[in-house]
């Protein structure tokens, strides 16, 4: 008997403890619907918004984010030549190693080369970021609801908080992340980085761009992929007519 008291109140603090997250993630507004240009079956990335959302990502948001699984030489889908790559890794130093005397080294970065962290190990990181770990933004699309609609939103959701909404050092107010509260500051301001093609500079061009380019980062086979799914369903449609055609030819001596 005690057991199930125990268990039906093990099962009703968890239910509660549901409800109040549910409701904590209801406090963030919802992200507005964006047009991109990779939406839709027969969507494609834009390689102009691609290769400016690169500049943000290096000249920004690459001083506190990782993205480890994207190796330099992956740029030329952006439209880069092989030189342009070269020139691009060698602004950055990996660590190589161990040399003839054992010991490990720094380099400068081939095309080969994933792009190194800004910092040694999350450790130093999360002290660099007052506790809080920056995520690596390799698959970030694919690990937040709403994709690149919801980047862009984060990127441009910065309010002064509320009166109602306590803010402790190193917080700031977003009102698209849950709670209200971020602790990244505001990365993105307006003439933050120059765009060679006359593009607004912008805090919501450079938002744009920006998550163009990490959408690209987490689905680099999104284009092969849709061209791959529109002709399997040509094939399949085809496939379905041949196939009513013989159904009808076989059938026929029976009526």
């Amino acid at each position: 008997m005690k057991k199930s008291i125990v268990s039906v109140l093990f099962v009703a603090f968890a239910m509660l403890g549901s409800v109040n997250i549910a409701h904590a993630a209801g406090d963030a507004v919802k992200p507005p619907k964006m047009e991109w240009s990779f939406s839709g079956p027969f969507g494609t990335y834009d390689k102009a918004a691609l290769q400016r959302g690169f500049l943000v990502f290096k000249s920004v948001c690459a001083s506190c984010h990782s993205m480890k699984r994207i190796a330099f030489r992956n740029l030329e889908a952006l439209g880069y030549s092989e030189g342009q790559i070269k020139a691009i890794a060698a602004e950055y130093t990996v660590m190589d190693g161990p040399d003839d005397e054992g010991e490990m080294f720094e380099r400068a970065a081939r095309p080969s080369d994933m792009f190194p962290s800004p910092f040694a190990n999350d450790a130093a990181a999360k002290y660099a970021n007052n506790g809080a770990l920056p995520p690596d933004l390799s698959l970030i699309t694919k690990a937040r609801v709403g994709g690149a609609d919801y980047l862009h939103a984060i990127l441009t959701g910065y309010e002064d908080a509320p009166e109602h909404v306590h803010l402790m050092p190193g917080q700031y107010y977003n009102k698209y992340m849950s709670g209200g509260v971020i602790a990244m500051p505001t990365p993105l301001i307006d003439d933050q980085v120059m765009y060679e093609d006359g593009s607004p500079t912008t805090v919501d061009q450079y938002a744009s761009d920006v998550s163009h380019f990490l959408n690209w980062a987490a689905e680099p086979e999104l284009e092969v992929r849709k061209r791959m799914g529109i002709k399997v369903i040509i094939f399949l449609t085809i496939f379905a007519f041949v196939m009513y055609g013989v159904k009808r030819k076989i059938w026929s001596d029976l009526h």
